[in-house]
Parts: C-alpha cells; sequence; structure tokens
C-alpha cells in the first residue's frame, strides 16, 4: 500500500489523547509530521506537551496500531523535544473541543519571556469570567484547576504554554 503524506496524516491525526479523549493528536497539536521513506517506513514525529508526558507511550502505541491495522509493516515513532509543543499549535478546532468537553481552552497567544499580568479564565460552563484559580497544576501538568464563583463549578484550564 502506498499513500501519500495526506493520506498517512489522515491516520495518524484519527489518534486521540488518552487524557483528553475528545481531541485527536492533530486538534492538539503534537502530530508534527508524517512521511513514508524509500523503503516504506511511515516516519511519525510527535511533540509532547511536555518533556515528562506520559501519555506518549500510549500514543506511540495507538500510533503504530493504526498504521499496522492500515497495512503498514514498518512504522518508525519519534519524539521531537525541540521546539518546545506550544498550546499555539492546538487547532481552533481543538479549543472549541476542549470547551464542550468542559475544560476552558487557553487564551491568547503564547508569549516570549515573563510576563505579570492578572488573567481572567471564562468558565465553561457558565461562560463567567468571575473564576479563581485553586491549583496551578490540576490532573496533568499541563492544565491548571480553577472554579467558578457564579455557577460554584470546578473546573480545568489548559494553560497557555509555549
Amino acid at each position: 500500500m502506498i499513500a501519500g503524506t495526506t493520506e498517512l496524516f489522515a491516520i495518524a491525526a484519527k489518534v486521540n489523547d488518552p487524557e483528553i479523549p475528545v481531541l485527536s493528536i492533530a486538534d492538539l497539536g503534537i502530530l508534527r509530521e508524517v512521511n513514508l521513506d524509500d523503503d516504506g517506513t511511515v516516519q511519525v514525529l510527535i511533540t509532547p506537551t511536555y518533556s515528562g508526558c506520559p501519555a506518549m507511550d500510549v500514543i506511540s502505541e495507538d500510533l503504530y496500531q493504526a498504521f499496522t491495522q492500515a497495512g503498514y509493516e514498518k512504522v518508525d515513532i519519534k519524539l521531537v523535544l525541540t521546539p518546545a509543543w506550544s498550546t499555539d499549535w492546538m487547532s481552533d478546532e481543538g479549543k472549541k473541543k476542549l470547551e464542550e468537553y468542559g475544560i476552558a481552552a487557553p487564551t491568547g497567544r503564547g508569549h516570549a519571556g515573563r510576563i505579570t499580568l492578572g488573567m481572567s479564565v471564562k468558565c465553561p460552563r457558565c461562560h463567567s469570567l468571575n473564576t479563581r484559580e485553586l491549583a496551578r497544576f490540576a490532573s496533568t501538568s499541563c492544565k491548571a484547576l480553577y472554579t467558578c464563583k457564579d455557577c460554584l463549578e470546578p473546573f480545568d484550564y489548559f494553560k497557555v504554554l509555549s
């Protein structure tokens, strides 16, 4: 079976993030590149949301399975740490899916250097900006735990990372 990079990318893009199953790895922006070598090996490049992300092993296994089920016998999955993943790489569709799932999507764009200013995080349930941070780290290191002062619901906020 010989496919172009568009078809190969589509196979990989069907793999979901195991921690946030409503997001594909393409939505999340960690799927960087998919190519087919001359010897028929599928080369997949992925970038973790942070260097210690425990989901990368599961994602790698899921990618391998997706390609072998599609008829490719040789699959090489590589973790690429530079440039570091940024929430800027998330698709708009992925951010919409996050909010529908109950996780506040990252707002704004990543920055270079230190910024000190206040930030309001919109509640994904009632859309209020009357929220506060409860914990800098939530269920994963890339999320913070917030609560809404209006609807009183806790929620995860996917941090802006660059």
